[in-house]
């Protein structure tokens, strides 16, 4: 086995979204970085593909959040100054339910916590301002102007693009198969297929492989599937464009949610739909990629008294991943045994929208090894309590 001779500050294993930021803002601090991820970059093979995803500030989750969302939407302007690339766009957004769901009464909690701007649609608003959605009359829905796109394999090539450009080193197709870490303020290492290498920090950004390397962190990450599908609405994608339909989370009153975004390819492409969870335990060495005739049958058939123009013709879905806690919060600290090793794991289905400022988040915990951002929700050390 090969060693690496060359010296490291940081070493950042898995370069997806989480981990390709945090090379980028190391790197741009002037610290020699190596980043090693298993795929090759912008890969379709994790969680950080499938074209678009969901940015929102009003967050129903937790009104924590807001902070951190307000820093990522800054920091996707400077990304996009900085790489040239279009990373992310503002389109609005609608989060429709019952008074009492999760999508409404949470968005608007948050937003009155922050003082967000908003505004509250009935039914019939609804209907009016945008015509592809038929919600029932006893749904409502909360408007947010500030919610957009974040194009996920977009922004992560911009980071990796940017950390090389600050001197960083990134391996591709290099897996990792296990780390070690020497008592406070020792070196850490990290041995892979190819090689072994030494550093004064680590930084774990792993996805869904966080079971198998972040085994010992004291939380419990689970692996779920998820399917992602796009559909050519019934009479063409005009209706359905950026500029006439926005992003959305929809909430049935049993709780299942969707979400789903105009559409983004032209008149010939369709609009993404998924399920928000409602998704299968899975291993992420073996993940079913296949998309079975069920699974399309049934995102359709729940589409049609809602959207009822959009499932006119199926025309490609994919497979992703999960990586769920308990509380479906993030882990993003360092390690509790490891002062020199930092985490991200666990953003369970909602983290991409904060990729830009959870880059910032480990580089200030590996270099200075605390953070301004409010990150208290996500210790892993709140299992234990």
């Amino acid at each position: 086995m090969a060693s690496s001779r060359t010296s490291h500050d940081v070493i950042v294993v898995g370069l997806g979204g989480m981990g390709s930021a945090a090379a980028y803002h190391l790197a741009a601090r002037g610290r020699r970085v190596l980043g090693l991820e298993r795929f090759g970059p912008a890969h379709n093979l994790g969680s950080s593909h499938g074209g678009s995803r969901i940015y929102r500030q009003a967050y129903f989750e937790d009104p924590a959040y807001v902070p951190l969302l307000l820093r990522a939407h800054e920091l996707w302007e400077k990304l996009a100054a900085d790489s040239g690339r279009e990373v992310f766009t503002e389109i609005g957004g609608l989060m429709i339910g019952r008074e009492h769901s999760a999508a409404f009464a949470g968005t608007l909690r948050s937003a009155h916590e922050w003082g967000l701007d908003h505004e509250v649609l009935g039914a019939a608003d609804i209907r009016r301002r945008f015509p592809t959605f038929n919600p029932a009359p006893e749904d409502v829905a909360f408007y947010e102007r500030r919610a957009g796109i974040a194009l996920p394999e977009a922004t992560v090539t911009a980071h990796l693009d940017l950390a090389r450009a600050h001197g960083a080193e990134l391996h591709f197709a290099e897996t990792v198969l296990g780390w070690e870490a020497d008592g406070p303020g020792g070196k850490a290492r990290v041995v892979t297929d190819c090689g072994a290498y030494t550093a004064d920090r680590l930084v774990i950004a792993p996805g869904a492989w966080a079971p198998t390397l972040l085994s010992g962190l004291g939380v419990s990450v689970s692996v779920e599937r998820q399917v992602m599908y796009w559909f050519q609405p019934v009479g063409g994608t005009r209706p359905f464009r950026p500029d006439r339909h926005p992003v959305y989370i929809w909430e049935d009153p049993d709780g299942t949610q969707i979400y789903g975004f105009p559409s983004l390819d032209g008149p010939e492409g369709g609009a993404k739909v998924a399920f928000f969870r409602k998704g299968v335990p899975s291993d992420p060495d073996t993940l079913d990629r296949r998309i079975h005739r069920d699974e399309i049958a049934a995102m359709a058939d729940h589409l049609r008294p809602r959207i009822p123009t959009l499932p006119g013709r199926f025309l490609k879905a994919a497979a992703c991943m999960y990586a769920n806690t308990p509380d479906e919060h993030f882990v993003l600290a360092q390690h509790p045994e490891h002062p020199q090793v930092t985490v991200a794991c666990g953003f369970s289905g909602h983290g991409f929208k904060f990729v830009p400022v959870v880059g910032e988040i480990l580089a200030d915990l590996a270099t200075e090894g605390t953070t301004e951002h409010p990150i208290a929700l996500f210790d892993p050390r709140r299992a234990r309590v």
